[in-house]
Formats: structure tokens, sequence, C-alpha cells
């Protein structure tokens, strides 16, 4: 269902700030290596292809649903009533306009600015700003096609890193090459109070490329509206001592627990990856009473909770590698993307090359690449990782807060698109 809206680059290039080559990946060699294929997609037509699939398979969704708060309670056929650690498992949801959800699970996928979250704390808790901010463009590619300079980017879509002191840039194809998605990273310059998403300004936005490789100048000006927006780049990198409620009737997934600068490229990635475990957890279950529930949600964070505050940590590292200044480290920088870049291409060009699973990161500044992050990232199995997890976690037995009492309604999840 996914395949007619993907996008299929064939590699990944890096590029210095006046053009200069740095290093690449090829991505078809990685497929190959990984069993996995890399594509792009306008995240509409992701949202949109997950959405009818849910539906197919009998989800009901519900619009104009916003949660503003939820309470935990007993089980509402036998009036039992919860007590100190958050009763038998069950949960009422309360929407803005007035009305109320009753559930087993809510899920609190609302994004990185959630109000699930500060609901469950009990606070105000805003995400943690990180000095970037983000201009996005979509541009028409037939508007690209009369230049030379250009059209490569769309005969041949790859996707394209320029790295400069303080600023980098990125470009991929989207939409069967109809549209070119660029974005600009730049320091952050929203007033402090201010929202988060505020309108800029294009002109201002291509000052930060004066100087820069000509063919961002190029792609810039294409920008024809005289305004465009801007957000600030915010991170979570955790939550302590746990994403769920103790009742097993509350978690959260995705940017609303562990949002990442997009410098990995992993953000999405790692909610989809949420979302998978956390069925795969569910769907061990006999029965859905608190005790199962606890259990079920204990393994889901034994899987999720170190490898996603690993992808912060490094979306947060590539922060700085991305943005150094001209100079001595600068330099290092690409002695390595080159070094690693001949490494990378013979390691491909060997027989039938396969990508180790292997927890420690290489030195190469390259993301994605086995001397670097791949050999955790792209090597994730949620099947095996759910299998292991369950098993220590149950061999364990650790004790659960409570017992649960009766049989109740099919689990509900809640998120805010």
């Amino acid at each position: 269902m996914l395949e007619p809206f993907a996008t299929r680059p064939q590699k990944c290039n890096f590029w210095g700030w006046k053009g200069n080559f740095l290093s690449e990946m090829d991505f078809h060699g990685y497929a190959k290596a990984t069993g996995a294929p890399f594509w792009d997609f306008h995240r509409a037509n992701l949202q949109g292809v997950l959405m009818r699939r849910a539906m197919e398979l009998g989800a009901k969704v519900v619009t104009s649903a916003r949660v503003v708060g939820f309470d935990f309670f007993g089980d509402g056929e036998t009036g039992l009533e919860g007590e100190g650690d958050g009763g038998e498992g069950r949960i009422k949801v309360h929407l803005a306009d007035g009305r109320t959800m009753e559930a087993d699970l809510l899920v609190g996928a609302d994004g990185i600015h959630s109000n699930l979250r500060e609901v469950f704390l009990g606070e105000e808790d805003p995400p943690t700003p990180t000095g970037d901010l983000a201009y996005r463009l979509l541009l028409k590619t037939k508007d690209m096609m009369t230049d030379p300079t250009l059209r490569p980017f769309v005969e041949n879509p790859q996707v394209n890193y320029w790295l400069g002191p303080d600023v980098h840039a990125v470009n991929y194809i989207l939409r069967g090459g109809e549209q070119l998605n660029m974005v600009l990273l730049v320091p952050d310059d929203i007033p402090a109070g201010q929202s988060n998403t505020v309108e800029g300004d294009a002109a201002e936005m291509r000052t930060h490329l004066k100087g820069w490789d000509e063919r961002l100048g190029k792609l810039a000006a294409l920008c024809d509206e005289e305004s465009i927006l801007k957000w600030r780049l915010c991170i979570r990198p955790g939550l302590e001592p746990s994403w769920s409620h103790p009742s097993g009737a509350f978690t959260m997934l995705g940017d609303a627990v562990h949002a990442t600068l997009p410098y990995l490229a992993s953000g999405a990635g790692m909610a989809l990856e949420d979302a998978g475990v956390l069925g795969l957890c569910l769907g061990r279950l006999t029965d859905k009473t608190a005790k199962s529930k606890q259990l079920a949600l204990k393994v889901y964070e034994a899987c999720r909770r170190e490898r996603t505050e690993r992808v912060v940590k490094r979306g947060s590292y590539n922060q700085w590698i991305y943005h150094l200044h001209d100079g001595p480290e600068q330099e290092a920088r690409d002695e390595r993307f080159r070094n690693y870049g001949e490494w990378d291409r013979e390691w491909l060009s060997g027989a039938n090359p396969v990508l180790p699973k292997v927890q420690e990161t290489g030195d190469d500044p390259f993301p994605w690449r086995y001397h670097g992050v791949a050999r955790w990232l792209l090597t994730y199995d949620m099947w095996q990782d759910v299998e292991e997890k369950w098993s220590a976690v149950t061999a364990a037995a650790v004790e659960l807060p409570f017992e649960a009492s009766a049989e109740v309604p099919a689990v509900q999840a809640v998120a805010n698109l």
C-alpha cells in the first residue's frame, strides 16, 4: 500500500557549504545489505495510507475530539472506585467539547507539545529548545527543469546535505518527482515567549545562504512567497521514572515522550517503531485486566526507552558536528567523511555484505553508514526485541502494584493528530 507513494533515492550525498563534495551513501547497496529499502514520503501520503489500513482492520477514527484531561477509575460494571495507585486500570477521557469516553488504555501520541503528557505529570512540561530553528520549502520540480544545475536533482533523485558554520540544509524529492522538499536549519532567532512556529521572511531566509553553493541559492530563489513559516526545534530527552501510569491504563509514544532533533532523520521512525512494539505487546495479552496491561507496558518501555534516548542524544551530537565552523575540527571531520566513504564502498563491493548488529557507535560522521550508527539504528528487529524483553520481564517475576478485578471492554487508543 505504501510503495505507490514512495520516492526511491539512489543515494545520499554530503557537501561542504561551498559545494565541495564530502561523501556519499549508496542507499540501494544498503537496501540489499539490510533487506529493506530506503523510501521517502510526503507525510500526508504516509499518514493517509496508515489511517486507511487501520480503518480496514476495524479502527474507528473520531475527529474533532481533542483530549483535555483524563481520570483513572475502577471497573464501571462493578462500581469499584480506584484508590491510591490508580484504581482498577480504566480511564475516562474528557474532550474539549464536554464529551467523555471510557477506555482500557489511553495512548498519548499528541506530539512534541503534548497536552496529555502535562495532564499525566500534573504540571506544565514544555519541550527543551535546542538553539536551532527550521525553514521548510516545498518547491515544484517543474520549475527546476530549465536550469541545468538543478535538473539532476529531479532526474536522479538523491538526498543531499550541505554542512556549514551554524547552518545546514537538506533536500530530497517527494511525490513521484513532483515536489522537492528543502529544509534550512539555522540559529533560533524567535524571541522568547513567542510561539514555537511563527511567520518568517523569505528574503531573511535567503541571507543565511549567502556565499553558499550556488545551487542552494537558486533553489531558495524559487520560493515565490514573501513569507514562510519557521519553527523552533525542540527536544524531549526523556521522562523519569516511567512513560506509563501504574494502573496500566495510560502510556505515551513518539514525540510526546522522546522528541528529537531531525538531524538523524529518525523521529517519525521511532514513533512508528513505538507503535509497532506497543501493538505486539498488547497483542500478547489474553485478558484486559490491569495486571496484564501493566506487564505489556513494562515490556513496551523496556524495548523502547534506551533506544529512543540514544536517538535523541545522537541527534544532538549531529547538531554539533554538522555546524562546525571552518577550522581544524571541520577539516578533521571532512577527512573522516572521505576516509570512511572509501571504506564503506569497499565493504559494499564485497561478496554479500550484511550489516552486523552491534550496539556501539562507530566514528563515521556520516549518519546511517556501517561505521557510524547504522549497525544499531538500521538493524532493529521489533519482533525479536519484544520476544526477548517479554521473556526477561516475565522471568524476573516483578511484583506489580496491585491485582486487577474484572474483565473490561475492548482496548481503545486515543491520539490527537
